[in-house]
């Protein structure tokens, strides 16, 4: 049986499943890792396809009580300063692997919901109760100018260092150099996705990431992208860029030679803020 109720920026979500139980705690850190390598990856969900996500973090003020058990005044009592939370609950899966089946036929589109950031499980016999939330926006942003040199600064630190990116690996390789145009795309792209609450390398009007490099004013040979959103201090994307294999990939192209990069924020959107880094070479 599954039952859907909802209020304002807060689901609650319930699936029954007839599997067998099974004990160990390190099953909960095991579906957190499979989701995570989910989320990494383009998805089909809903008739639709997702854009690859950087990681959740582990939060433990989301592993609530599993089961019958009214977690809403656990989240309360946390100190979780919640913005947008989803909970869902499984009865039945035996292990990981099992949940996450679970989660991918009934709950894909809350998986791989950009917005959220954060993410707590918890396991009680044969219940799991699967947390995932976004917080207040909390950082305290310069302009979208000042925070996509900021940007630009922690990527060519991550790119001074050779790094494993999934399966790939780089070498350091040379440092980006700021340029104005493909900043004015990434401002463009990032105002778009925040005022037209979408998250995609596709604008609503159908444009990819290099058609809007080259209507900014750039001719390129080569464009690349990279987007986030929910995460509210440039730090906390490049850590989520570098921690997915894609997002890694880019940062550390040695063929990239130019950056530009934005945020813009929307209250009204589910995610909040949205980050745009567009990668370029001449």
């Amino acid at each position: 049986m599954r039952t859907l109720s909802s209020v304002p920026r807060l689901a609650v979500l319930s699936l029954g499943l007839l599997f067998v139980a099974s004990a160990g705690a390190a099953e909960e850190m095991q579906l957190v890792e499979t989701i995570n390598a989910y989320r990494s990856q383009v998805q089909p969900c809903a008739d639709q396809s997702s854009e690859p996500l950087p990681p959740l973090a582990v939060e433990s003020r989301l592993v609530l009580p599993a089961g019958d058990v009214d977690w809403r005044q656990a989240l309360e009592r946390s100190g979780y300063p919640m913005v947008s939370v989803s909970a869902i609950s499984l009865s039945g899966p035996k292990d990981a692997q099992a949940a996450m089946t679970a989660l991918q036929e009934s709950f894909c589109q809350v998986v791989l919901d950009p917005q959220f950031v954060d993410i707590g499980v918890n396991r009680a016999g044969d219940d799991w109760r699967i947390v995932l939330a976004r917080p207040l926006l909390e950082g305290r942003l310069g302009d979208w100018q000042t925070e996509g040199q900021r940007l630009l600064q922690l990527i060519n630190t991550a790119r001074a260092q050779a790094r494993q990116c999934g399966d790939e690996s780089f070498a350091s390789t040379t440092p980006l150099t700021w340029n104005a145009a493909l900043g004015s795309a990434a401002e463009t792209h990032s105002r778009a996705m925040a005022n037209g609450n979408f998250f995609s390398h596709r604008s609503s009007d159908g444009l990819t990431p290099s058609d809007r490099a080259e209507l900014a004013g750039y001719s390129g040979q080569q464009i690349g992208e990279n987007i986030a959103a929910g995460l509210d201090t440039a730090r906390k994307v490049i850590d989520g860029w570098l921690a997915s294999p894609s997002h890694c990939a880019s940062l550390m192209n040695p063929q990239f030679s130019d950056l530009g990069a934005a945020y813009a924020v929307d209250p009204q959107s589910d995610a909040g803020i949205y980050w745009t880094a567009v990668f370029g070479t001449p």
